[in-house]
């Protein structure tokens, strides 16, 4: 969440960006409750200081107590009790209207108020183009025996796959591709030379199979588990199915202080992801692009506020770098206001070509948060000077592995409803140069 201090400081400007995401938040509701918060907190302060007051001089007192000091004493914990419990219920109310306020964007972003206000930045590639018609992935997957959903359906539901066979092998390549490549000194030096990237540190990224399941207070704290409709909640716990990794990475720390020589923190999280995909019903319900159950890689970055931007601008940098990898055609999305979601203060995403579909579709986002999730989570660093300072985060998608393979598929098949294997990975894949 954001400091309440900014807030009092550009009441307008949380109006506006607020609107600009649209978030319905009533900052003049908030400000109230926050002066009578710090009034009544004023109050106390002065009742608890005459309470101690009237305390230390009944304790002074030879032989018993002055009936109007024991009076006094009585009143003045009558009163306390009164507006603790007043304290208590208008903390309440501004602790739910400060959550409802947004991330400030940054100030790159483009003002808009659909994803169609989003900006195309950059387009790499050629869209890839045969000398026959391109069949989409589930009929190629399919035909070849490596995905089989109506059983899937039959045991599970809708939305749900079993993966089998050669694109089984072609996951774990990507898996261990990725991970090879980010735990690489040497890779990431070539990442940032590539991307001309200044002052940015080619520390590894440290592999993490994280949690599946979550804490609601956790979750809240992320600021990720809200729309609720679209998470899997256990049943009478109160437990969550993870949305994507970066929800049980960005909270690992939560009441933490870390110490800036371990800075960066960069992790990259492999782990089987739950949604519930709400308000999707009947879209891309042929193939593996909109799952009930995904597999991903993320990363998640922990940095200090003057580097933060730098971070955010290297996980993009990786993203790029294992598309072209991939030699697959992919344009840069900068996302809008609306678009870019509460927490965030910029999000980029990466869209991959899709012969069949004829279009670009989504395969990346880089989320930059800055202070926002470490406020509630209390995610610190103390400088080597001694202070204590709010970290700053970032997350971003490496693969979304359903999704990546739906792109691999599509761009690399043969008329005969073969798969070409990217040079990349073939060597994770026996050195197989077809599937």
């Amino acid at each position: 969440m954001l400091d309440i201090k900014y807030i009092r400081e550009n009441a307008e400007r949380v109006k506006e960006f607020s609107e600009q995401k649209g978030c319905k938040v009533d900052v003049g509701e908030l400000l109230a409750a926050d002066g009578e918060r710090r009034e009544l907190a004023q109050k106390l302060d002065d009742l608890r200081a005459e309470r101690n007051r009237v305390a230390n001089e009944v304790k002074k007192t030879k032989g018993k107590p002055a009936p109007e000091l024991i009076k006094r004493g009585k009143q003045l914990k009558d009163e306390i009790t009164v507006l603790e419990a007043e304290q208590a219920k208008i903390d309440g109310i501004f602790t739910k209207l400060l959550k409802q306020v947004p991330n400030a964007p940054y100030p790159d972003v483009p003002v808009g108020f659909s994803e169609d206000d989003n900006v195309v930045a950059e387009v790499v590639g050629e869209p890839t183009a045969f000398d026959f018609p391109p069949k989409n992935h589930y009929e190629l997957a399919a035909a070849r025996g490596w995905l089989d959903k109506e059983r899937a359906a039959k045991v599970a539901g809708a939305r749900f796959a079993y993966i089998k066979g050669e694109m089984v092998k072609l996951q774990m390549a990507l898996v261990q591709w990725v991970i090879d490549t980010l735990t690489s000194e040497q890779k990431l030096q070539g990442i940032i030379k590539r991307f001309n990237l200044k002052n940015v540190s080619d520390k590894p990224f440290v592999p993490v199979l994280p949690p599946l399941m979550i804490k609601t207070e956790m979750y809240d704290a992320m600021d990720r588990l809200e729309p609720r409709d679209d998470r899997y909640k256990i049943e009478d716990e109160e437990l969550w199915l993870q949305g994507s990794a970066e929800h049980v990475l960005g909270s690992m720390y939560a009441g933490e202080i870390l110490e800036e020589k371990e800075l960066p923190v960069r992790m990259l999280g492999y782990a089987t992801s739950f949604r519930q995909e709400a308000g999707t019903y009947g879209k891309d319900m042929e193939g593996i692009i909109r799952m009930h159950q995904f597999d991903k890689l993320e990363m998640e970055g922990f940095s200090a506020a003057e580097s933060s931007f730098d971070e955010h601008l290297l996980f993009v940098a990786v993203q790029r770098y294992l598309l072209e990898e991939l030699r697959l055609p992919y344009r840069v999305l900068q996302k809008c206001t609306y678009d870019i979601g509460k927490p965030n203060a910029r999000g980029i995403d990466m869209e991959v070509w899709l012969p069949a579909q004829g279009k670009y579709r989504e395969t990346h986002t880089a989320d930059y948060m800055t202070d926002y999730q470490s406020r509630r989570l209390k995610t610190r660093v103390k400088r080597s000077d001694g202070e204590i300072e709010l970290l700053h985060t970032n997350d971003a998608t490496a693969f979304a592995l359903g999704r990546i393979m739906v792109a691999i598929i599509e761009n690399y098949q043969t008329k005969e409803g073969e798969v070409v294997v990217p040079e990349v990975l073939r060597p994770y894949i026996g050195g197989a140069t077809k599937i």
